[in-house]
């Protein structure tokens, strides 16, 4: 279905700047963009007070599970959740959520009550959010958009994420060093307000709700969704090789700070996390240039190897400015990826289906990260840094050698599929 400022897609910006022109998703990202420069800041700001706190990687890892591991458990939820009620008052909900927590740990780190167990607690509140807030939010942007703006809209989501993860610790390091954690944690706070103010603006299409499916048992229509996942010849595929990736390497940022300290002796990781987000905007920024889907399955593929390969370099050096760039290269490997598996989900997956799917997508890339980062705090504490995240590495080039086997049978299912959709 057309919407407004809908024209065929051309290589380069103009991608952009026609997705832009529409009003409802313009607004949605102005908002959106605000509120993940204050959640980016919150994330830098509490892996560094817990190193403060405990100057324990495994510590660490734990922090990482109490914001992550919350989607496992609760994405098939989310995910039903997404496909049954308005997804735009789920999201103002989950917001609503996010800004009271952020502003009860301004309070108790001002008053100087935060303990690592009080930031596990709230790391959690906010974990659970997050975890019933992201199937809505990736399941409404195709309901923004044009179908054939798909990929321009996956990419530029991409970007205001990753702009904001190089933004929001550079901010993170200027409002820790002037007024403290608390202070990082309160402007935080108000930067949710932004996005919340955006959504009372934004309109979706009509039929956002038209799939809906049948009220079933919870556990019913979560595993429809999942077994339909798993069986679909491309998103099985691609689902499986990202889950691989999560709970093999992607939880090594997590270690960021027990890095900057031990490994580098620069004991701020700000420059880590935003050098990690100056190569994902960089990638971010050459997928928004791609007109179509075709190739995006081959680019996984490669990139999964480039990604490993960067943090087998991360892992290698004991220099800073050489070890910056593998970080670089990992963040626009990263990014190329995730974009790259959003469109071409969004385009194949049955709309019946989205929320479920995206749930599920998520739950086993956002869980994968917790995992990996609690069992490399753990196996850091045993075996040290940089021997865990190598392993870890070696661990995803082995699956990357399986996946390169059927490369070509999982372009066949989701590009066509998805070059099937944009035309209709």
């Amino acid at each position: 279905m057309a919407v407004e400022g809908a024209e065929a897609p051309k290589p380069g910006f103009g991608n952009a700047v026609r997705v832009l022109r529409v009003r409802n998703y313009r607004m949605y990202t102005a908002g959106n963009s605000i509120s993940l420069i204050g959640t980016w800041m919150q994330r830098i700001s509490v892996g560094w007070l817990a190193w403060q706190l405990t100057h324990s990687t495994v510590w660490l890892g734990i922090i990482a599970v109490a914001d992550l591991l919350p989607t496992v458990l609760l994405s098939p939820l989310a995910g039903v959740l997404a496909d049954r009620v308005d997804r735009l008052r789920l999201i103002r909900l989950t917001q609503m959520v996010a800004l009271t927590q952020a502003a009860l740990l301004a309070l108790l780190t001002y008053s100087g009550l935060v303990t690592i167990e009080a930031l596990f607690l709230l790391t959690l509140v906010l974990g659970a959010a997050n975890a019933i807030n992201q199937p809505a939010r990736l399941a409404l942007v195709p309901y923004l958009i044009e179908q054939a703006s798909l990929p321009a809209a996956v990419a530029i989501n991409s970007l205001t994420f990753n702009g904001a993860r190089f933004a929001g610790p550079a901010a993170a390091g200027l409002l820790i060093h002037y007024g403290g954690f608390g202070f990082a944690f309160a402007v935080n706070s108000v930067t949710y307000l932004a996005f919340i103010a955006a959504l009372t603006q934004v309109r979706v299409r009509p039929d956002a709700l038209e799939h809906a499916p049948r009220r079933q048992e919870l556990w019913s229509d979560t595993l429809a969704g999942y077994t339909y996942a798993l069986r679909h010849p491309g998103i099985g595929r691609m689902i499986a090789l990202f889950a691989v990736t999560s709970f093999s390497i992607r939880g090594f940022i997590e270690l960021f700070p027990g890095f900057a300290d031990v490994v580098f002796g620069r004991g701020d990781p700000t420059w880590m996390m935003a050098t990690l987000g100056l190569g994902a905007l960089a990638g971010g920024v050459w997928m928004a240039r791609r007109p179509s889907i075709r190739g995006l399955t081959a680019l996984i593929v490669g990139h999964t190897f480039v990604m490993a390969a960067a943090v087998l370099g991360f892992v290698a050096t004991s220099s800073y400015w050489p070890a910056l760039a593998c970080i670089f290269i990992c963040g626009f490997a990263m990014v190329s990826t995730g974009v790259s598996a959003q469109t071409l989900i969004q385009g194949a997956v049955d709309p019946a289906m989205r929320g479920r799917v995206l749930g599920f997508y998520g739950m086993l890339f956002r869980g994968g990260l917790a995992f990996n980062a609690m069992l490399m705090g753990w196996l850091s504490a045993l075996f040290g840094l940089r021997l865990s995240v190598a392993a870890g590495a070696v661990v995803c080039l082995l699956y990357w050698a399986w996946a390169r086997l059927g490369q070509n049978d999982m372009a066949a299912a989701l590009e066509a599929e998805a070059r099937s959709a944009a035309a209709e």
